[in-house]
């Protein structure tokens, strides 16, 4: 093994995530993996050692055997979800798989520790059939309660979400020339999840859309600040949009259409991106076809909303009248 092998846990935790940190995840991604090895870290540490835990510090690798992980694995699961720990799992399970390639460690002990299987997320989409029209067409009038009003922007933000259905992160790295094609064939070129690039087809409307976005925020600030390579979407001051920025932009949006109840609890900006693929499948779209468009690392993914749909198909024939006047027969029948 490499003399590396001597170094702490803590220290061998910070090189893995420096390593991670070149695939450029989104930086919540990157504090959940930060959570998850030092969370279970700690839980080895109890294990190490019988009188008074150890620090991160001080432990070693050779202290990670496949029973201390299957101890710590089972305190950390008691009061944790199944998602929650199928995360944590597939965090250590990754850190291990570095320590192997860096030569460290001859084997992974992960596939000895239970793994819960992880719930797909349910989709969060914008509840009310009308609600994506409602928000865009609020949103494109100035109502005059804003200090400063940039309309434009603030539809293509929403529109470019819930036509593309792009991830928060992806729309942060859009640049203006991520626009590309020839009229009727114009797409949006993505930076995917996992830095798996996709191309998602965009129609006139929305293309309009984001063109006069761009001719007002030339008027803005100059010819120089719509270059190909300048991000695509900026606040008020020209600056490229940042996390923080681009939720609260959502969030005021929602708030001038007055539809903050028909946004699905933790899914906020997310409810766009869950609008359009929900659409999508109302529409007919396959699970293939979604996987594709959404970026989408496994068809699993993209088949949850194509459940969701037939689900609602199912609700509303339960609504049907002539079913409850049946209910109503059947009552009688067996009186």
């Amino acid at each position: 093994m490499h003399d590396k092998q001597d170094e702490s846990l803590s220290v061998l935790i910070e090189e893995f995530l420096t390593a991670r940190a070149t695939r450029k995840p989104s930086p919540h991604t990157l504090a959940a993996y930060r959570r998850d090895l030092h969370t279970v870290g700690d839980l080895i540490a109890e294990d190490a050692t019988t009188t008074t835990p150890l620090p991160l510090t001080e432990l070693s690798i050779t202290d990670l055997s496949p029973r201390v992980m299957r101890s710590a694995f089972a305190r950390f699961a008691a009061p944790r979800a199944p998602a929650s720990v199928h995360r944590a799992w597939s965090t250590w399970n990754s850190f291990f798989t570095f320590l192997v390639a860096e030569g460290l460690l001859a084997g992974n002990p992960m596939p000895a520790v239970g793994r819960p299987r992880a719930l797909l997320p349910q989709p969060k989409p914008l509840r009310g059939t009308d609600t994506p029209e409602v928000l865009l067409t609020s949103v494109a009038r100035d109502d005059g309660r804003q200090r400063d009003p940039w309309p434009e922007r603030d539809v293509a933000v929403l529109a470019v979400a819930l036509c593309a259905g792009l991830r928060l992160s992806e729309l942060l790295a859009l640049r203006v020339g991520s626009l590309a094609g020839r009229p009727g064939e114009r797409r949006v070129e993505v930076s995917g999840k996992g830095g798996r690039p996709r191309v998602v087809p965009i129609e006139a409307d929305l293309d309009r859309v984001v063109a006069d976005y761009l001719d007002s925020r030339r008027r803005r600030f100059g010819a120089r600040s719509v270059r190909p390579d300048s991000a695509l979407l900026v606040d008020r001051h020209g600056e490229p949009l940042r996390r923080g920025g681009l939720q609260y932009l959502v969030e005021s949006c929602y708030r001038r259409a007055g539809i903050g109840d028909r946004v699905p609890r933790g899914a906020r900006l997310h409810a766009l991106r869950h609008t359009f693929a929900t659409r999508l499948a109302e529409d007919g779209a396959s699970a293939a076809e979604i996987m594709r468009l959404l970026g989408h690392a496994s068809l699993a993914s993209s088949q949850t909303y194509i459940e969701v749909t037939a689900g609602q198909q199912r609700e509303a024939v339960r609504a049907n009248r002539t079913n409850r006047v049946l209910a109503s027969l059947v009552a009688v029948d067996r009186g």
